[in-house]
């Protein structure tokens, strides 16, 4: 269509004028061409600002009429003759279409649209659309997708805007097109939710008893379609910032869908470690989330071990567990930020305990915990437990470093001779052997209690001095004791 020869003032009076003189049945017929003038015509910036409160006054006549007639299609699907329905449809659909234009970028035309009252109308309107029953076709696509993006385009940049979309639309609206079947809606919707979406309506999620199960279908649209930024963005720069949200989220999901949550949680510690977050905000994991999590490993850990059996190769909860030591190896590795998991109750006797039992079952059968030092295991490196045991010796350390607390426990738990037994190569556990070199050093790091402890394991022979050496470590008698000393401070 070409571009509109007349100005909006005059269209709108015009649109005003056919208002008045037409009748109930030829509104369709009077009012389409003049809106679809001015749908072109809003798609110019100078347009949209000549915009009156006049113009959007008629669209909230044509559009309340529109939701009277729908309500009754409705209710009865039988009073649809001669293409009625469609034809209504066909002028919502342009109505919002006009108004979405109109909004773009415009914050006084997002004023006077919700000064109108457009808002409840077109919430309205959407609902019945989500309802209507045996009628599919392109023209009711057409008209709820219209106006999702008007919403989104009202609520851009708008506080006012979102306290009233938000108001009217969590949490029924959200979720009947968060789990529509047509994916430009689920896609608009979610563009809405997140340009509502702010940290004190995040936390209403969790006191309203529909809020987690929106959250829920977030994740759910994530999962199954990771390309849809606006579903990513809702996750990672509004839920994950809600610890109690997550907790909610995570009892609730399934195996797969608690995969998906940790992976996204490991891109943002990620790139917080990288220095370049999404968005250009500092992106940080709250306490309480890191808490939880904590206690979700120290529950499950033991679910790796279904990974001594080939057939469980792809069992999703010792993949959680697998997903959860990686985020703590992540997390503890900043010791200023997230230090406080060193004090977590029972997190290294868990670590520890966990270590042991993988050790042993390494032994006792041929599996992916044993020791491989052969390139014949190359057929292992794609399994997701490779590197497992090279994690756990990684914590430790971590929660270890400059903590004589979790030193001395780690010594109790005889983790000692336990690290001490993961000196050599192995293949199934890349660098296990420079993280027990880093472990063993942390742990004896002014601590006589645990220098003592290798110095009489080398005594024994249960530690050679060759192994001892390479960790840069050496064992000195003076007086009978035997003392524990770094090469470098000897030399």
């Amino acid at each position: 269509m070409a571009a509109p020869s007349e100005s909006v003032c005059e269209l709108t009076a015009r649109l005003n004028e056919l208002i008045r003189s037409s009748q109930k049945d030829d509104l369709m017929l009077v009012a389409m061409a003049p809106i679809q003038i001015l749908t072109i015509a809003f798609r110019d910036q100078q347009n949209r600002a000549e915009a009156t409160q006049s113009v959007f006054e008629s669209l909230l006549h044509i559009l309340t009429r529109q939701l009277a007639a729908i309500e009754v299609f409705t209710e009865n699907p039988d009073s649809n003759r001669n293409g009625q329905l469609e034809a209504c449809l066909q002028l919502t659909a342009e109505c919002f279409r006009c108004l979405r234009n109109a909004c773009i970028q415009c914050g006084k035309n997002q004023s006077l649209e919700r000064n109108a009252g457009l808002i409840d109308p077109t919430i309205q309107i959407l609902q019945f659309l989500h309802r209507l029953r045996g009628f599919q076709s392109d023209i009711l696509s057409a008209a709820f997708q219209c106006g999702l993006q008007f919403l989104g385009n009202l609520v851009a940049g708008n506080e006012e805007s979102k306290h009233i979309v938000w108001k009217n639309a969590f949490p029924d609206l959200f979720l009947n097109y968060l789990n529509h079947s047509d994916r430009k809606a689920v896609t608009y919707c979610c563009m809405v939710l997140f340009t509502c979406l702010s940290a004190e309506r995040t936390a209403d999620l969790l006191s309203h008893k529909k809020g987690v199960e929106l959250a829920e279908s977030v994740i759910k649209i994530w999962r199954k379609e990771p390309e849809l930024d606006w579903a990513f963005l809702i996750v990672t720069e509004q839920f994950l910032k809600c610890p109690d949200l997550v907790a909610a989220m995570y009892t609730n999901l399934n195996n797969q869908e608690r995969i998906t949550v940790l992976d996204l949680i490991s891109a943002q510690l990620r790139e917080t470690r990288l220095g370049s977050p999404a968005g250009g905000d500092e992106l940080t994991v709250p306490v309480r989330m890191m808490q939880f999590l904590a206690g979700c490993f120290q529950e499950k850990c033991m679910a790796v071990l279904k990974f001594t059996s080939a057939t469980d190769a792809e069992d999703e909860e010792a993949l959680i567990v697998i997903r959860l030591l990686d985020i703590l190896c992540e997390t503890t590795s900043n010791l200023e930020e997230f230090s406080y998991l060193q004090n977590s109750p029972g997190l290294v006797e868990t670590v520890v305990e966990l270590l042991y039992e993988t050790h042993l079952a390494g032994k006792q059968s041929r599996n992916i915990f044993s020791v491989s030092q052969s390139l014949s295991s190359i057929s292992h490196i794609s399994h997701p437990a490779v590197g497992f045991k090279a994690h756990l010796i990684h914590l430790i350390g971590n929660l270890c470093c400059n903590n004589k607390v979790n030193q001395d426990k780690v010594r109790e738990l005889g983790g000692i001779p336990l690290i001490l037994d993961n000196c050599s190569i192995d293949e199934n556990n890349p660098f296990v052997s420079q993280w027990a070199v880093v472990t063993i050093r942390i742990l004896t790091e002014r601590n006589m209690q645990n220098q003592e402890e290798i110095s009489q394991m080398a005594r024994q022979g249960v530690a050679d001095s060759a192994m001892l050496n390479s960790m840069g470590l050496q064992v000195e008698e003076r007086d009978g004791k035997l003392y524990l000393k770094s090469q470098e401070k000897s030399s």
